[in-house]
């Protein structure tokens, strides 16, 4: 038998899950089964449980919207892929199970020797940073780009896709005692997101302004993004972790022109080709096998005692990602 997570209602995640258990399945044609090793809990599985997310869930349903695992069995057109190989699975969801079914086309391959807890944690927030480094303004070696969320799961892979690319960050932080951490991760300046770390981000820019800013939180810290930024600037919204609107100052498209975009990963991962994929994945594979991109992990927790590690994820003294341990 398997095990998996699933919620026959949207509501509170610590309430809503239970652990139940089916059938292991047996791949057909260009199916792939995967035995799931790990996978994190993202703020993302939370919303959707709840019924917040961007994609209306419809139970019941198996949470989870990314993880690793090995290939264990292939249907019998199955060209791509064989057993053993590394996986992570392309899907929107149903990630929290034993057993993954679907087809290959739905899994990308990675390194046989790449840490699974890393790369459990590769599909969505390296390339999100990888994405707003990369897909909206071509930035020359040495600019500086801002964001706030800095210490998040996003925030610690912009810092660190950033240095790699020779470009400086200035980052919005709540907390004073994120500033020595997130600077020993690469960070080159670190500010506390209030008027004060504005006026010392605005220094930092300078008259000029930046080109390119990322909000992960809304309301007035997503204002003080725009007040770092200069005439034309780039304010990318990919998350809203205060669950306040975003609210723009009239002076800020007046004045500034600014040009405010969105991205939502799921939707371009939807979208990519199998190049876009690659041309993705690939560099952000080799940079976790070097070492260069690693993801901070607060606690590993056996499937079991999920609901520890819901309650977990969901408190935001965190220092990391909290994995299930799925074996």
């Amino acid at each position: 038998m398997s095990l998996f997570l699933q919620f026959e209602q949207t509501g509170n995640p610590a309430e809503v899950l239970k652990l139940s258990e089916r059938p292991v399945p047996h791949p057909e044609g260009h199916e792939v089964r995967v035995r799931m090793r790990y996978a994190p809990v993202n703020p993302a599985d939370l919303n959707f449980i709840e019924g917040t997310y961007g994609r209306v869930a419809h139970p019941p349903c198996i949470p989870g919207h990314e993880g690793c695992g090995e290939v264990e069995e292939v249907g019998s057109a199955v060209t791509s892929l064989a057993k053993g190989d590394v996986v992570i699975p392309l899907l929107g969801a149903g990630c929290w199970t034993q057993h993954l079914i679907a087809e290959e086309r739905y899994f990308a391959k990675l390194p046989p020797q790449i840490d699974r807890v890393q790369a459990s944690m590769l599909r969505i927030n390296p390339v999100t940073a990888w994405m707003l480094l990369k897909h909206f303004v071509k930035l020359d070696e040495g600019e500086w780009v801002a964001q706030n969320a800095a210490n998040s799961g996003v925030g610690r892979a912009v810092i660190q896709l950033a240095r790699h690319f020779g470009l400086k960050t200035i980052n919005f932080v709540r907390r004073p005692e994120l500033i020595d951490e997130l600077k020993s991760l690469g960070a080159d300046e670190v500010v506390l997101d209030n008027d004060e770390g504005v006026a010392e981000a605005k220094k930092i820019a300078g008259k000029e302004g930046l080109r390119l800013a990322f909000n992960a939180v809304g309301g007035d810290s997503a204002i003080h993004l725009m007040d770092v930024l200069g005439s034309e600037g780039t304010h990318i919204t990919y998350g809203a972790m205060s669950r306040r609107s975003l609210k723009v100052p009239n002076k800020f498209l007046i004045f500034k022109n600014l040009q405010l975009r969105g991205l939502w990963i799921t939707k371009w991962l939807e979208k990519a080709s199998s190049a876009e994929l690659a041309a993705v994945l690939d560099p952000l594979t080799t940079l976790i096998e070097k070492g260069d991109l690693v993801t901070a992990i607060d606690e590993i927790v056996p499937l079991a005692d999920f609901q520890q590690a819901i309650v977990r994820a969901q408190q935001g003294s965190r220092q990391g990602k909290v994995i299930l341990d799925l074996a």
